[in-house]
């Protein structure tokens, strides 16, 4: 098992064979709503990440690890009056149910008047035509800002980079494609730049908490969170096409959340835990290491090998 880069982006790397494939394999899993916990109950204030992978695991701010698998529109995370420019930023994700789970398969960001949306393909793709975005609704349009701030490409055309710096030093928004999969990471997110942030990611400053719209009751049910910051009208439409379910029609969820469904992973060659562990056990971050071992279950492959 190899990696060339350590970023927690490497949760949603599984999806090197096709979602054809993975949906059988899923199917045979005991899907836990397991939540892991950061060691500090310090609510963080200054560099901090949060991020959403591909299939989906969601990392809060207060560093609280969890999976949401309905489909629908959600709200990562919105700051008003970002930069003190009387601006907003918003971030939501579009995520899609394959049977008892579900994974992100575009991301659309709103700063100012600008929005940019990215998607994954299942498509064997090189180059260029790996490029599936969206700018202000033109499809592969000019793309060098999102709002005032510079938006790179990487060489492997899977990376999108909208870098802060220039108002936040250090801090950048990162959107990652692998296949049909789509994550995102906000990198270095301070009490200055995500201080007021709300969202399916919690809250940033006071608490780490993850709040209802109200901004004061707690969820601690992820598929009640999930619901909860199911896109409304009053978000606004950031994606340039609709897809289904649109509110008043409710997130989809899995009818079966838990996968309770007897594991059998001793047949048709099924890799085991054990060995998903083992395969992923080079990885020190718990965001890692959990997402790793699940996407190894879902896709039935430990051999990946991963490039910026």
């Amino acid at each position: 098992m190899k990696f060339s880069s350590t970023t927690t982006f490497l949760a949603f790397l599984a999806t090197c064979f096709s979602l054809s494939k993975a949906q059988d394999a899923v199917s045979s899993l005991e899907l836990k709503d397991t939540v892991i916990q950061s060691t500090s109950t310090t609510p963080t204030t200054a560099g901090s990440d949060t991020q959403s992978t591909g299939d989906p695991h969601f990392r809060t701010w207060n560093n609280e690890h969890f999976k949401f698998h309905g489909q629908c529109d959600l709200v990562m995370t919105k700051v008003k009056n970002f930069a003190n420019k009387e601006i907003d930023l918003d971030i939501h994700l579009r995520t899609n149910m394959v049977r008892n789970w579900s994974y992100v398969k575009a991301v659309a960001i709103r700063i100012g008047n600008d929005i940019l949306e990215v998607e994954g393909s299942a498509a064997k793709e090189d180059g260029e035509d790996k490029r599936h975005y969206h700018i202000n609704s033109e499809y592969r349009g000019p793309l060098t800002h999102v709002g005032s701030y510079p938006v790179t490409i990487s060489p492997r055309n899977n990376k999108y980079t909208i870098d802060l710096d220039k108002d936040y030093p250090g801090q950048k928004i990162e959107i990652k494609t692998f296949k049909e999969f789509v994550g995102i990471k906000i990198i270095g997110g301070t009490e200055q730049s995500f201080g007021n942030a709300v969202g399916i990611m919690g809250d940033f400053f006071q608490t780490g908490n993850t709040y209802a719209r109200d901004g004061s009751t707690v969820l601690h049910d992820f598929n009640e969170l999930g619901l909860e910051w199911q896109v409304l009208p009053s978000d606004g439409k950031l994606f340039h096409e609709m897809a289904r379910p649109q509110f008043p029609d409710l997130c989809y969820l899995p009818e079966d959340p838990r996968g309770e469904r007897a594991r059998r992973l001793a047949e048709s060659h099924q890799i085991t835990e054990e060995a998903a562990e083992a395969a992923c056990a080079g990885l020190k971050d718990e965001f890692d290491l959990y997402g790793c071992v699940f996407d190894i279950l879902a896709i039935q492959d430990t051999v990946f090998v991963f490039d910026d």
